[in-house]
């Protein structure tokens, strides 16, 4: 279990009343409860469906991490941009992406939010400030720095006023031995720019534990200091402890617009990927963190604080149940990419300086027979 002292609870390791912890509303407190069943909810059909063979490629889930994607975006504007690595579902449903798009994404269907031609580690949401959805480890953090510093260019040298955004970076543990991520880190720090690295440290590294493949792994956070960053621990297990503290560090980058690097302690439920047995951890090991589900705990909070009923959170629960099944046969009904699709999307113009303007004759194998 996580190191860092939980904030949610008492010193008896009861749950403190919700009034003492949040200014969040009633609304705001559904709202991030519905997202995080939505994605549980989206992830177990995900699995079904990769089991069925009716989703192919890399498959990652982010069952046990909702708590993260949803209080993080949450705690910033609409209007900041964010990142992320490839175990992405969870973070384009919290930005708000439809998921009918993702899903129909995951099923390589033309309909879904890269036209099918991503699939699960590359979700985009142009309108909700998605930027991706990377496959390769860490490859995300100089993007992430480089949307910040666009984003302040824009604000203090084009418009001529004063840096108005954060953005949101997501990673691994997996990716802190990553020479881009220091240079990212690097950069930001030299350069003043207010993007926010944000570390789902959930102990695994694929099938190698974070205190085998990490120096300093009981304080990741010392890496980002050495090169200039804040540094913050953040227990991720609770949605509002997530909100509160992911609030706080949001507006001191927006106010100083300097960058920051936050160890969010957290835990998948499922293995790195839908091919992933897990044998390098005990069953013991997965029920201790499961029995801290991130859903059951706002749920109970909610319940405690008399916001919540049993019926109220069974029928939220059927809606997404409902929602994602929807989704899911809107995915399946959008036709596969035609092959024009084949050479769109690669350049700025349609098929690029040196390749004519005209689409390239493709000749399948039963034309050819």
């Amino acid at each position: 279990m996580s190191s860092v002292t939980d904030p949610a609870r008492t010193a008896a390791g009861g749950l403190r009343p919700l009034a003492e912890r949040t200014s969040a509303t009633p609304e705001q407190l559904n709202e991030w409860l519905r997202q995080m069943l939505l994605i549980r909810e989206f992830e177990v059909r995900t699995m079904q469906a990769y089991q069925d063979k009716r989703i192919g490629g890399f498959c990652h889930i982010y069952i046990g991490q909702e708590a993260v994607a949803v209080g993080c975006t949450a705690a910033v504007r609409h209007a900041d941009p964010i990142v992320t690595a490839y175990r992405d579902h969870g973070h384009a449903l919290a930005r708000g992406m439809d998921p009918k798009y993702c899903m129909a994404e995951m099923f390589g269907r033309i309909g879904g939010c890269a036209k099918g031609k991503g699939g699960s580690m590359h979700m985009f949401d142009k309108p909700n400030n998605l930027f991706g959805g990377h496959g390769i480890v860490g490859a995300q953090t100089p993007l992430g720095a480089g949307l910040a510093f666009a984003k302040k260019y824009q604000d203090e040298v084009i418009d001529g006023g004063t840096s108005e955004h954060v953005t949101l970076c997501f990673l691994g543990d997996g990716a802190l031995n990553q020479g881009a991520f220091y240079e990212a880190m690097t950069l930001a720090s030299l350069f003043d720019v207010p993007v926010i690295f944000v570390v789902e440290n959930n102990g695994y590294s694929m099938g190698t534990s974070i205190e085998r493949g990490t120096s300093m792994s009981n304080r990741i956070i010392a890496k980002g200091e050495g090169c200039g960053l804040r540094g913050y621990e953040i227990e991720g297990m609770d949605v509002i402890d997530v909100y509160e503290a992911m609030k706080d560090v949001a507006d001191t980058a927006r106010a100083e617009s300097r960058p920051a690097m936050v160890d969010l302690k957290t835990y998948r439920f499922k293995g790195h990927s839908m091919s992933d047995p897990r044998k390098y951890r005990t069953r013991d090991e997965e029920e201790q963190w499961e029995s801290d589900d991130p859903i059951t705990r706002l749920r109970d909070a909610m319940y405690e604080a008399g916001l919540l009923d049993e019926a109220g959170f069974k029928a939220l629960g059927k809606e997404q149940k409902l929602l994602v099944r929807e989704s899911i046969a809107w995915a399946e009904a959008s036709p596969e990419p035609p092959i024009e699709e084949l050479h769109t999307d690669v350049y700025v113009e349609r098929f690029g300086p040196y390749l004519g303007t005209s689409m390239p004759q493709i000749v399948t194998d039963a034309e050819e027979n």
